[in-house]
């Protein structure tokens, strides 16, 4: 057991005690969460895309993090890596809002919230519900923000890419890849607040608000998350920019397994390791500001309720 990191005591609030918080204070937070964790490591996930794509052009084509981002700030200007950046914005709050809404009251539904027990498989279990339904929100928002990514994209506003998509290639478009979405991101989620709960209790074993340790926890939460559904990130970006391919057989795959046999027949195993080292990059520092964050907004959107009733 590493040497405690010592909580925060703010207006002698006992953070764990008051469970999830308010539907709205949730709503809030997750947000506030949301957004943070999207748009600050934004240009890492726009090179991931580019490192996904299979088959690209020869000026397409990288060999590492820092070989993409110099390349593509030398050849196509550094704004390029925030393309698409407002569908991210926008979609990212609401999805978010409703994720952790759904997470803390599953989570207290379960039983999660009881007394200063370890709970990771009731965290799991709520981290999968509440992906399930904040990806049905997130999904369309997603498929236009890897649109704009893509090497040679034309695309002059996230409304111009929506409409041209779903003139040229329909709604189904938006969510093709939602089945693969999920078969990611409930694994990811699933891990990762099982990890972050395990984590917390670790490095913070009086569960107060902590921000060293919830930055801690949920960094390391994402990174593990993150390595293990990769292969399943491979192929949703397959799927969510098959549009764009020059490859007919890419542009005509019809789902999940399609795109797994694309990907395995032309590259083995090791296709679907493609970004590895910029998803973690992403990940890592994402989750711990996700985790940040709504912990943060989280604890004065509760201590500011608490104030009022005890004023009132």
């Amino acid at each position: 057991m590493p040497e405690h990191i010592p909580a925060v005591e703010l207006d002698e609030i006992d953070y764990e005690s008051l469970g999830g918080g308010s539907l709205v204070s949730n709503l809030l937070a997750g947000a506030f969460a949301g957004i943070m964790e999207h748009t600050v490591m934004y240009p890492i996930d726009a090179i991931k895309t580019r490192m996904q794509i299979m088959n690209p052009s020869p000026s397409a084509m990288y060999n590492g993090i820092a070989h993409a981002a110099g390349k593509i700030s030398a050849t196509e200007g550094v704004r390029s890596l925030w393309r698409g950046i407002a569908s991210v914005a926008v979609g990212a709050g609401p999805a978010h809002a409703i994720y952790f809404a759904t997470y803390e009251s599953v989570k207290h539904n379960l039983g999660g919230n009881i007394g200063n027990e370890h709970h990771p498989f009731v965290a799991g279990f709520a981290g999968a519900c509440a992906t399930t339904a904040s990806d049905a929100l997130m999904n369309p928002f997603d498929v236009v923000k890897q649109r704009m990514q893509v090497h040679g994209s034309t695309y002059k506003s996230i409304g111009d890419c929506a409409k041209t998509v779903y003139r040229l290639e329909g709604l189904k478009a938006f969510y093709i890849s939602y089945p693969t979405t999920l078969a990611m991101t409930i694994p990811f989620t699933a891990i990762q607040f099982a990890a972050y709960d395990s984590l917390s209790k670790f490095f913070n074993p009086r569960r107060g608000y902590d921000p060293m340790s919830h930055c801690l926890s949920g960094g390391l939460a994402g990174a593990v998350a993150a390595s293990v559904t990769t292969p399943l990130d491979v192929i949703k970006t397959l799927l969510q920019t098959r549009g764009t391919a020059r490859d007919e057989r890419i542009r005509n795959c019809k789902g999940l397994f399609d795109a797994a046999k694309i990907i395995h027949e032309r590259e083995g195993m090791r296709g679907f390791m493609r970004g590895l080292q910029p998803r973690i990059v992403t990940t890592m520092p994402s989750t711990a500001i996700c985790w940040t964050a709504y912990e943060m907004a989280k604890f004065y959107l509760i201590r500011n309720s608490a104030e009022s009733s005890r004023a009132s």
